[in-house]
């Protein structure tokens, strides 16, 4: 295969804060096995669409001296916390062993950028292939097979996995949909032209126009490193709000303290209703809410069609904090390949 790389850089050593499902995995220990590295967080919508194929190929391959960890490297703070990527193990059912990567030592050792990534280590210790972001499944498949071939093992393999969504299928031409938006001053893009005040609350008013990729505030509001906090202070009702293009959109919350937030959620200024992401309940006079009780990734909006569309996020009394959105693609119809 084009994408297998030289045997030039060695694996290094996975040194990290916490190990759940097994002891520390010692990379040099596993000389004539392929070791198949995850790097994700539990935060990241990308990296969750992973998690199926990376614990299938687990759950196929580990018969045949395949090794699998998953470094969880944080994008924020609260990712740090033992706990909570405990109840994320358990949430998506993940059983191959996971160190935590606080600091991002070992992605920054293994030259990981982009989050979710995935890196081979051949039966020698070599990283043979790498790739970044959430396509590309079959190729990395294929290339794992190859380096399972190539470590002596002579049984066959099983078939190549099929997609588990259309837009994961070979050659498959996708909409653009609105990149990922994050709501902290370090990296965040706030649409209004009160803009941000760093570690300071400011009192934002809806602007009515809104651009896509861009985070839209009304309320009081403080502006964190990593997010934008609702603080309810003057007793106004805070929204959040971003027209985005996509088929769903997934969101990053956050309660206050140790309560659970009601957010009531809309869009195009109506209730969700068949269109609700798992995450989203509806009450008994049909308003569409997402009851948030702990940090993480929350599911919002499930289009049955890629389309332009408005959220909005409502805290009523409750505060919490966003971190950030992020929205998914579907493929063009017209564009799909019948064979």
């Amino acid at each position: 295969m084009q994408d297998i790389l030289p045997q030039t850089v060695r694996a290094r050593e996975l040194l990290g804060d916490f190990w759940f499902n097994s002891e520390p995995v010692p990379i040099t220990a596993l000389r004539g096995q392929v070791v198949l590295l995850y790097f994700w967080d539990f935060g990241c919508a990308g990296c969750l669409r992973l998690i199926p194929y990376v614990a299938e190929w687990e759950k196929r391959y580990a018969p045949f001296g395949l090794v699998t960890v998953g470094i969880h490297t944080p994008r924020f703070s609260f990712g740090k916390r033992p706990g909570l990527v405990q109840e994320a193990l358990a949430r998506y059912g993940i059983r191959f062993s996971v160190v935590m990567d606080n600091e991002a030592l070992i992605a920054t050792q293994y030259e990981c950028r982009v989050l979710p990534e995935i890196v081979l280590v051949d039966k020698d210790g070599f990283i043979r292939y790498r790739n970044a972001g959430d396509a590309n499944m079959a190729a990395v498949e294929q290339a794992l097979q190859a380096l399972i071939y190539s470590a002596g093992v002579g049984a066959v393999l099983p078939m190549i996995m099929d997609p588990l969504r259309e837009s994961d299928r070979s050659g498959a031409i996708c909409f653009r949909a609105t990149p990922e938006l994050y709501a902290g001053y370090l990296r965040g893009s706030v649409g209004n032209v009160e803009g941000y005040a760093p570690e300071s609350v400011l009192s934002y008013s809806d602007p009515g126009i809104y651009l896509d990729g861009r985070i839209y505030v009304d309320g009081d509001w403080r502006s964190e490193r990593e997010c934008l906090r609702l603080t309810g202070d003057s007793g106004r009702e805070g929204h959040l709000l971003a027209r985005y293009q996509g088929l769903d959109v997934q969101a990053v919350l956050e309660p206050e303290g140790e309560k659970k937030a009601e957010i009531t959620v809309r869009q195009d200024n109506e209730f969700l209703s068949a269109n609700r992401g798992e995450d989203v309940q509806l009450d008994k006079l049909g308003r569409s809410y997402v009851v948030v009780d702990e940090p993480r990734l929350y599911n919002l909006v499930r289009n049955r069609e890629y389309g332009e569309h408005l959220i909005r996020l409502s805290g009523g009394g409750h505060r919490f904090a966003l971190y950030g959105f992020a929205f998914a693609t579907a493929v063009i119809p017209e564009l799909v390949s019948n064979n």
